[in-house]
């Protein structure tokens, strides 16, 4: 799927997917009554009405398997950012440990790469272009800061060894949420759900080719539930995309002064 249509507004993006299903679900409609005549009237109606529900059940169990897969990405991505945040809050907290410039240059490094991340890293990964191969400056340079103390008693060891891990954490959580912004629904997943689909509304047609208002009564009903199945799963497809989007404001509430610099405009 091109990045316009997973950045569209959500109400734009409804409109075009009930509005694409609504069409197609038509033109199959008016494409069986029209060919519904003499010899083929009678082949339609020898379809058998069983035939639906397993033709139902197989588009269920298409939703379902790349349902399944939208909500674990959605899912780990927000557990990745949160996990990031709070290896970063625990760096700005165990920074005190060594008040003084090393304090002020930690938290400062932290504020940093928090304003990167808003301002570079999320709309790369809304278009699929972040690479976890860059690793970041401020990071970086906060591990070598922590590495390069030295502590003057067992508190200041324990809290560097944390701080240590803490940046590793947050990097290492970084990396696994860029990973996950590479993800999507793949064509092939999404051609079988389409073709899935045109097999049920078609069947539907045929079953009911002799009565054009029941014909169009149960495949209007049909396609609104394939337009909302398509709708929901293309809405989350993409965790870093679009308006239902996994944002930053877990990593802004690590620097307060800083979610209020990127929140204050928007008001």
């Amino acid at each position: 799927m091109n990045d316009w249509l997973h950045n569209l507004p959500i109400v734009w993006m409804g409109l075009l997917v009930f509005g694409l299903t609504g069409l197609v679900t038509a033109a199959i409609h008016g494409v069986v009554i029209m060919l519904s005549v003499g010899e083929r009237a009678r082949s339609f109606k020898a379809v058998s009405p069983g035939l639906l529900p397993p033709l139902g059940i197989l588009f269920a169990l298409f939703v379902a398997f790349t349902a399944s897969q939208v909500w674990s990405d959605n899912e780990k991505a927000n557990s990745m950012v949160d996990r990031e945040a709070s290896a970063l809050r625990t760096v700005v907290i165990l920074a005190s440990a060594f008040p003084g410039e090393s304090e002020m240059r930690l938290r400062g490094l932290v504020h940093n790469y928090i304003a990167d991340a808003v301002a570079q890293e999320w709309p790369w990964m809304a278009h699929r272009s972040a690479t976890p191969q860059m690793i970041p400056y401020s990071l970086a340079e906060a591990l070598q800061l922590t590495l390069s103390l030295t502590p003057s008693g067992p508190g200041p060891q324990t809290a560097q060894r944390e701080l240590t891990t803490a940046l590793e954490n947050a990097l290492d959580a970084r990396r696994q949420r860029i990973n996950i912004s590479q993800s999507e629904v793949n064509r092939v997943k999404w051609l079988c759900l389409v073709v899935q689909a045109i097999c049920a509304l078609v069947a539907i047609a045929m079953v009911h080719s002799d009565n054009r208002l029941a014909s169009a009564i149960t495949m209007t009903l049909f396609g609104v539930g394939v337009a909302a199945s398509f709708f929901l799963i293309l809405a989350h497809d993409r965790p870093f995309t679009g308006e239902l989007s996994v944002g930053p404001q877990q990593l802004l509430q690590v620097m307060p002064e800083r979610g209020a610099d990127q929140q204050g405009p928007n008001r």
